[in-house]
């Protein structure tokens, strides 16, 4: 029965997302007037003799030998209409850079722009450059800077999101007028990869973006019914005689941290004083191929994870990674399933890293020891002390309009166990809309005991994506033999089929900018076919300026665990908005009823019904400070299907989450940041199987940063939580009301320098 009211329902939705018109293919290459969108332009640059200078360009004396660039056109919300407040642009080139200037207009007082540190301007108004320095059409460099030169770099991959973790020298400089802001951009040539031919011709786009707006506008046009935008990028042409010559840099860093903790194992207090040093490595190697070597490198984050909720989970919640070695070209060792996910590596010792592009090859390698599983043993465990080793491979051929077919293998090795997964890949797209994505896996296991467990796994995905309607529905089989320790997989044995869509309106004049509905829809089998869990979950979206959006929605579901099938239902929004420049809010609330996973002893799983509150807050008093503040509230409790004798409403377990952050930026480079975190848990022991938990973590850091590599971090970290050491013996660690015991202090010093030759 819960099967056919799937069926039935996701019936209805197709119907009623299908009647509004699926745009044909043909659309593909029309603008909003209804013409043909006209081939990428050709843009020759000139040689300069002096470098910009923006008071020149603010007196209206462009420098010497820069091609003005204007005709900047809307991505989104208008795709096609002329950018809102006008946008001019000038390019050039010396020997060892290329340069652009931006002069953009606005209203006074409209201009988002902050003094921030390096990469955090997702919030201000930007200007960027994107160059496919192969002409590949695949693949592009990101520099952006908001209007006070804050710098982020990146590269766009064609059927992946965007990777920011790239990293590289460059230089910016921007300024606030009463009429808008002009910025300067000066990227350096050996910070690129490029062929190394006399004259050069590359993929070449501009952009801006407009906060207020909810506005993207690019030279050239640059539309969304078309999937891919590298494709569709001007050629530049002009360079002459540029070279990104030997490329060689080195980062030595030296580490040094003082701390006291509290050993909950031993129930005993220890401290520990620790220096370290270490050594990160770049080579490029034709211009090409980049190695990067790291001894004893330091991994530690100097960002904390932000709050998520970790209590009552079903499967292992996802935090992203923060440390820069691995985020770094992370986009090679992507795949369909993530069969490479860089936190399952510790703590390393050493490890090389080969990334870059042969022709129409693209090439990733990573091998790395990992002393944390080592460490982790027991004492007196023969494990004690050992290393487990990673290796990871992957090779990319490009073909074709933006196809690609490749292969990758991991490996990781512990004392007596091993894991091994082989798999390849195959991205195909159809025209301008169609992707069809499809990989073939297969694991072979050797656990602790010798036994060993394999088997294969599959996912195919097929995909439509335009301006007004985007769809995808996958399947995915993986074998109950499959494991990947390497990787990131929920569950295996298991055969699941996911789909969903979005149709979006966008109405001319008013201040709604989009709305649409969408659903997401899915159900898995186990081997002998019996359903697992399905889920039907309809939705719409309203998107106003200012970055306002409400999202409302409702889920209806059916989830069989521990042998005992259940239904489940819930209702949930969103609102955030950025109407104000110095305040930004965001509200979600959700009601649903989940399974209590994790019952007390004697009591079998039951549905409960859980309230979830998450809101957050940004305020920006002056310049230079921001106030972040984080709260989420998660409570389950007793419903209709609670266990017999016990009442309605009663609580199974609150759950208080909360951070306040508040950063001080006195220049580009310096900055002071502090963080308080909250954890509070208050369970019913009778009804769920955790303690009460009270957790409280402070921590400060000083950062001077004066490029990617040379950088200064000054730190202190306190943690205090709600136990006590039991002076009976055994010695033992119980329980109190309150976080008043100190378990974790630590200062820290990190030195880095960027050397290049």
């Amino acid at each position: 029965m819960p099967l056919f009211r799937l069926d039935t329902a996701l019936l209805v939705c197709l119907l009623a997302l299908l009647s509004t018109g699926l745009p044909a293919a043909a659309d593909a290459g029309q603008d909003v007037a209804g013409g043909a969108k006209p081939s990428p332009p050709t843009l020759r640059i000139g040689r300069v003799t002096s470098t910009p200078s923006l008071d020149d360009f603010l007196a209206g004396r462009p420098t010497a030998g820069m091609v003005e660039i204007t005709g900047f056109r809307q991505r989104e919300p208008g795709d096609g209409a002329p950018v809102s407040r006008p946008t001019t642009a000038w390019a050039g080139y010396d020997d060892d850079q290329l340069h652009v200037v931006f002069v953009c207009k606005e209203d006074p007082g409209q201009v988002r722009g902050r003094l921030a540190r390096r990469e955090d301007i997702s919030e201000d108004d930007v200007v960027g450059v994107l160059l496919d320095t192969f002409h590949d059409r695949r693949h592009a460099y990101l520099f952006i800077a908001n209007p006070l030169g804050v710098q982020l770099d990146g590269i766009s991959t064609e059927g992946q999101d965007d990777d920011y973790s790239f990293d590289t020298l460059w230089y910016s400089e921007g300024r606030i007028v009463a009429d808008g802001y002009v910025v300067r951009i000066a990227i350096p040539f050996r910070s690129l990869r490029f062929r190394s031919d006399a004259v050069q011709e590359w993929g070449f786009a501009l952009g801006r973006v407009i906060k207020a707006r909810n506005e993207t506008s690019f030279w050239p046009y640059i539309t969304r019914r078309v999937q891919n935008h590298v494709e569709q990028m001007a050629t530049l042409t002009g360079i002459e005689g540029v070279s990104p010559g030997r490329n060689i840099q080195v980062i030595p860093y030296a580490a040094a941290t003082a701390s006291r903790y509290l050993d909950e194992e031993a129930a005993a207090r220890g401290s520990r004083e620790e220096g370290r040093a270490g050594l990160d490595a770049k080579v490029v190697i034709k211009d090409a191929l980049t190695v990067d070597l790291a001894a004893n490198p330091d991994f530690s984050q100097v960002e904390s994870d932000e709050p998520q909720v970790t209590i009552n989970q079903r499967y292992e919640v996802q935090f992203p990674e923060k440390r820069p070695f691995f985020i770094e070209n992370a986009s090679y060792f992507r795949t369909p399933e993530t069969l490479f996910f860089s936190r399952r590596i510790a703590d390393p010792r050493l490890g090389a890293r080969l990334t870059g592009r042969v022709g129409r090859w693209n090439l990733a390698g990573l091998v790395m020891d990992d002393r944390a599983p080592g460490e982790q043993a027991p004492a007196g465990s023969p494990d004690r002390g050992a290393m487990a080793v990673a290796a990871v491979g992957r090779v990319v051929r490009e073909f074709g309009r933006q196809s690609t077919i490749g292969a990758m293998v991991t490996s990781r090795d512990f004392s007596g166990s091993s894991n091994q997964v082989a798999a390849v890949d195959l991205r195909l797209r159809l025209g301008s809309n169609w992707v069809i994505d499809a990989q073939a896996m297969s694991s072979r296991t050797t656990r602790p005991d010798g036994s060993r467990v394999a088997g294969p796994a599959y996912v195919a995905e097929v995909g439509y994506h335009s301006r007004s309607f985007n769809f995808e529905s996958e399947y995915t089989d993986r074998s109950p033999g499959f494991r990947t320790e390497l990787g990131f997989i929920e569950r295996s044995d298991v055969r699941e089929w996911e789909t969903g869509a979005v149709y979006t309106w966008f109405p001319k004049g008013g201040p709604l900018l989009s709305w649409g509905p969408g659903f997401e829809a899915n159900i898995n089998w186990d081997r002998e076919g019996r359903v697992q869990d399905w889920r039907l979950n309809p939705e719409v979206e309203f998107e106003f300026p200012r970055n306002t959006s409400v999202f409302i929605g409702v889920d209806r579901a059916y989830e069989r665990f521990a042998g005992i099938g259940f239904d489940k239902r819930a209702a949930f929004g969103f609102f955030n908005t950025e109407w104000l420049k110095w305040l930004s809010v965001s509200f979600g609330w959700s009601r649903s009823r989940r399974i209590n996973y994790y019952p007390a002893a004697g009591l079998t799983p039951f549905l409960a019904n859980e309230t979830e509150v998450e809101a957050g807050l940004t305020f920006r008093p002056f310049p230079g400070l921001r106030v972040q503040e984080t709260y989420i509230h998660n409570r389950l409790g007793l419903g209709a299907e609670r266990p017999a004798g016990l009442p309605v409403g009663g609580s199974i377990f609150r759950l208080h989450l909360a951070r306040t952050k508040v950063t001080y930026q006195f220049t580009r480079a310096l900055s002071l940041r502090a963080i308080l975190d909250y954890n509070g848990l208050t369970p019913t022991p009778e009804l769920v199987a955790l303690e009460r938990d009270r957790r409280l973590t402070g921590d400060v850091l000083f950062t001077c940063l004066l490029n990617p590599g040379t950088a200064l971090y000054l730190g202190y970290t306190d943690a205090y939580a709600n136990v006590r050491i039991d002076p009976t013996l055994p010695r033992s660690l119980s329980r109190t009301d309150a976080a008043r015991t100190s378990v974790g202090r630590q200062l820290f010093v990190k030195l880095s320098y960027l050397l290049r030759y």
